[in-house]
Order: C-alpha cells, then structure tokens, then sequence
C-alpha cells in the first residue's frame, strides 16, 4: 500500500514538474464585444519556463471559424512569448472557443480559451453616454430640478445604454417621496439604448430652499448601492413672493451681491482656499435670507447676518477644500433663498482650479 502511494506521489510530481515547463499567465480571456462579421481577437502571454528551447509541434482549434498565430521556431529558454487566438464573429450572441497546443513541454495539450459577445451592431457610447454605472452608460451624472415652484411637476430624462454582455432591467433604487421614475424599455438588450423618465412631485417637498438626496442607477431590482452607481439629485423649492407685486413692489428689499462667483484653488498661479463676498441690502424694507446652503461638499460658509435692514450689509465668508471639490459629481455652488421679489435664489457659483 505504501509503495503504491510514493510511486503515484512520483508520477503527480513528474507530470506537474513537466506542466511548470511552460507557463500561461491566462489561460481564459473575456475579449468583450465585437460587430457580426468583424473579427475579434486575444492575446495570451506564455513564458518558455525551461532551459532547453520549446517548440509547439501542433495547433488544434476547435473549429474552423478560429485561427491561431503562434511561434513556429523554437522559443529559447526561459524566453516569454505570445499565442493569439481570432474569431470570425459570423454568429450573433455569446461565444466561447479553444484551441489545444501541443508542444514538447508538456505531454498533454495546454489548452486556451477565449470568451465574449457578438452584436449586430457595436457602438461606441462614449461620447454621448459619457457616465459610467457598472455597466450601464448615462448622459448624466446628477439630476437637478431648479426654480421650482409649490404645484410644479418637472420632468428629467436619464437617456442609458447598456454597455454589458446581457440584458438588464434598468431601475431607480431609493426614490425619495417626490420623485417617481418610468423606465423604457423595460428590458434593455446589449448595445440597446433606454431612458429614465423622472417626475418631480413638489407637494412632496417639505422645504424652501435646497434639498438634497441620492437615487442609484441599478441593472437590476435588489442590487447593491454604493458610489459607482450613485446619482445625487437636487431640489431648489421657490417661495412665494407676490406679496411685493404691483404697487407694493417699491417697497420691496432689493439684494447686491459684491461678486456672483469665487475662485477656490489656484488662480493665477496664487493658492485660494477662501474668500468673502458682500450683501447689500438695497431696498426699503428689510431683506431676510431665510436659506443658506451649498450644493457640493468641501464648502464651509458663514453669514454674520440673516436680516439686514435698508442699507445694511453683512459679510458672506467661503472656505473650499480644493481636492473635495474636485470631486463633486456636481458644480460646487452656494445657495441663498431670499424675500426680494427678484432674487428670490440667488446662487453664488464656486470656480475650482
């Protein structure tokens, strides 16, 4: 029994010695999409792990639709080399083909596979889809529904193609309450295009002023959410202000912004991490900010005042953290919701360098 043992621990040593002779550094390669009738192709890496020169005696595809370049002169030892397999791509759908190499490093064939996914059609979504979400493509990367009014119902429309090997059911996971999301078509077929059509329902808005959520843009219900499929969405909900119309309207405050925008960064080769802008209220009555908020992280803003009496002025101080904010999905901005009939949101955009 014992000597049966060591004879097979032999033979397993022998042949996973003689196996080391010649290295694959992958043995299956996803080559992706390809267009019906247009060729596709991998590569695989091998390294000669002998000293004595390798020679491949025989290429065996397993069908005549694949073809193989590889050395036909003897590879010098220790030596890397490369092996290409290419499909003709003459049949729609997913594809898996092998081909067995024989050489005198091994006594059994070492065998290469390469899979992927013919279409009718391949389309580059770069440009148009710029945004990627694990697979699927988007036009955009935030939503944002501005100036929006009590009774208002806008509209955003996502447009995705489906930048995967399979078909997906698009969907919008964590809609808060006043968003509502219609998903056409239901299924989306590889290298097809879709839209997400999403409505605002803004009774459901509790606040004036901004708010904030995220939405997650799945390939499928139940998916895991986290940042790479992450769409922030912003709401900026406008108060009523008619009580200044008509006559009233000479009495109204009148808002002065000393800048609508600052430079955080670098600005003309100088480093800007804050800044300060100048509110001036105008008018003949008093101006209230009843809302102050940033649309981005990496801000921090404060206000020494919140009224301000006819003449009156109060100091708008902004620090940014440059690499925060050059990671903002959306444009780094300030928001002020006001009681002047013509600045009822006043943004202060940030520039970052």
């Amino acid at each position: 029994m014992k000597a049966t043992l060591i004879i097979t621990a032999l033979c397993l040593a022998a042949t996973t010695a003689q196996a080391q002779k010649l290295a694959v550094t992958k043995t299956t390669i996803d080559a992706g999409k390809t267009g019906y009738e247009v060729p596709i192709t991998a590569t695989f890496e091998l390294r000669n792990k002998d000293s004595k020169p390798l020679i491949i005696k025989e290429v065996k595809p397993d069908c005549g639709c694949t073809t193989v370049d590889y050395p036909t002169q003897p590879i010098g030892g220790k030596k890397k080399f490369t092996i290409t397999m290419t499909y003709d791509a003459r049949m729609l759908g997913h594809f898996t083909k092998q081909v067995a190499i024989y050489s005198n490093a091994t006594e059994k064939p070492v065998y290469l596979q390469m899979k992927g996914i013919v279409l009718e059609e391949v389309q580059n979504f770069t440009n148009k889809y710029p945004y990627e979400f694990q697979g699927l493509q988007a036009d955009v990367n935030n939503l944002e529904f501005d100036d929006v009014k009590k009774g208002d119902h806008p509209e955003a429309v996502i447009h995705i193609a489906n930048n995967t090997e399979n078909t997906v059911v698009p969907n919008m996971l964590h809609l808060p309450p006043y968003l509502t999301a219609i998903v056409t078509p239901e299924h989306l077929a590889p290298g097809r295009v879709g839209k997400i059509s999403l409505t605002l329902n803004s009774e459901k808005v509790t606040n004036y002023g901004l708010t904030q959520s995220s939405v997650f843009l799945a390939k499928k219900l139940g998916e895991k959410v986290d940042s790479d499929i992450e769409l922030p969405v912003s709401v900026v909900l406008l108060p009523d202000v008619d009580v200044y119309s008509g006559d009233m309207k000479k009495y109204a405050p009148k808002l002065h912004t000393s800048a609508d925008s600052l430079n955080i960064g670098l600005h003309n080769g100088k480093k800007l991490k804050s800044g300060t802008i100048v509110i001036t209220n105008n008018g003949r009555t008093a101006l209230n900010i009843s809302s102050l908020q940033m649309f981005t992280k990496g801000l921090k803003v404060t206000l020494d005042k919140r009224e301000l009496q006819p003449g009156e002025q109060a100091k708008l101080k902004v620090k940014g953290d440059r690499n925060l904010l050059l990671k903002a999905k959306s444009k780094p901005r300030i928001l002020m919701i006001t009681n002047d009939p013509d600045h009822a949101k006043v943004v202060i955009r940030i520039n970052v360098k």
